[in-house]
């Protein structure tokens, strides 16, 4: 029986071998990074590894999740990192080693859901604990939102991150000691975070820099009355032959459709889908407009109250399209996993919002 537990890689063969799993996962499985990656020895790497902490799960000598973690005590943030994550403000307040960046997390596809990605956390969160790391930023698709939100993760960022090899990202931020945060929102992290009691650092500036909340709304986060009006407020102005996904549903039904959602805030550019990727979330347009292209070819302009993402809903496929936002656009991310346990359990709720999909679908065909 071969070596199984949790790493940190310290010699090259144990990182090429964390480089290999990579490519399995984003670009062979993913379709990223294919103008980056190493295809001739399929390995994924880039410059911040040189100076990474790269932590890995192995069983039977198989690698099968790993992350890594740029931390500010061992070098410098790179220019790409700095950018990305906005870090300036952060950096002019506290020392580098108060701050690190999370990133490349990924799971072997049979074993998400499973408990290993925590146990991976757990061991960076010892280390993170150890250096007294005040800060932890990272990023991720739309799809994920909600179950970072609900690890005790934070949206702080005025923009979110167009990248043309990763796609579509949200910044955000682990402020480390905030237990009390993490117990209000009932996190999971909460039963391992280290407790410091009245040592605890929660930096100054986190109230100013983060909790503003960003160009997110999270359903878990906000009161529901202020969360409800957004979307309300949006759609009722439609016009009166105008059909939203969200038609007909009381509020107890809203409820259960809108569980796990998030509204986010678009900046005009903004590619919010990219074709091939592999997420199956739902979207409704709540203002702005958007454009479903196929390289140059424009499919068709979406409007408030239009849905997208459907194709990959319906067939549990690949998104057949990129779609970008032509002017600033607010969008509903509705939960995938949320969706089909309301199919499950909830057919009537289910049906309801899938008659409406369906007439927005049947109007998109007949107006050509």
């Amino acid at each position: 029986m071969g070596k199984s537990g949790i790493f940190f890689a310290e010699t090259q063969a144990e990182k090429e071998a964390v480089y290999r799993f990579r490519y399995t996962i984003y670009v062979t499985e993913m379709g990223r990074y294919k103008s980056s990656a190493d295809h001739e020895r399929k390995m994924l790497f880039d410059a911040d590894d040189a100076t990474a902490r790269i932590v890995y799960a192995l069983q039977d000598d198989e690698v099968v999740a790993t992350s890594r973690l740029n931390w500010g005590g061992d070098a410098p943030f790179s220019r790409r990192q700095t950018d990305m994550y906005m870090l300036e403000p952060f950096l002019a307040e506290l020392p580098a080693e108060a701050l690190a960046i999370g990133e490349r997390a990924m799971i072997k596809p049979e074993l998400r859901g499973s408990k290993l990605f925590q146990k991976l956390n757990e061991a960076v969160a010892k280390f993170v604990n150890d250096h007294r790391v005040q800060l932890v930023f990272g990023a991720c698709e739309p799809h994920l939102l909600n179950s970072y939100v609900a690890r005790g993760m934070r949206t702080y960022s005025s923009k979110n991150i167009n990248s043309p090899e990763s796609g579509y990202l949200i910044p955000v931020v682990y402020v480390v000691e905030d237990v009390k945060y993490l117990r209000r929102i009932r996190s999971p992290a909460a039963l391992f975070a280290r407790n410091f009691g009245k040592d605890a650092r929660v930096p100054e500036c986190v109230e100013r820099l983060i909790e503003r909340g960003g160009n997110v709304m999270s359903q878990r986060l906000v009161d529901s009355r202020d969360y409800y009006g957004e979307i309300q407020d949006a759609l009722d102005v439609l016009a009166e032959n105008r059909i939203s996904a969200l038609d007909d549903l009381d509020k107890g039904e809203l409820d259960r459709v809108l569980g796990k959602s998030n509204i986010i805030q678009c900046q005009a550019g903004d590619r919010v889908l990219k074709k091939g990727g592999v997420a199956r979330n739902l979207f409704v347009v709540l203002d702005g407009n958007l454009e479903a292209r196929d390289g140059d070819r424009l499919l068709r302009v979406m409007t408030a109250g239009d849905v997208f993402g459907e194709i990959s809903f319906l067939l549990e496929s690949p998104r057949t399209v990129d779609v970008y936002a032509a002017t600033d656009a607010r969008i509903l991310s509705l939960s995938e996993s949320n969706l089909r346990e309301l199919i499950a359990s909830k057919p009537t709720i289910a049906g309801k919002l899938l008659l409406n999909i369906s007439k927005i679908l049947a109007r998109r065909l007949a107006s050509g």
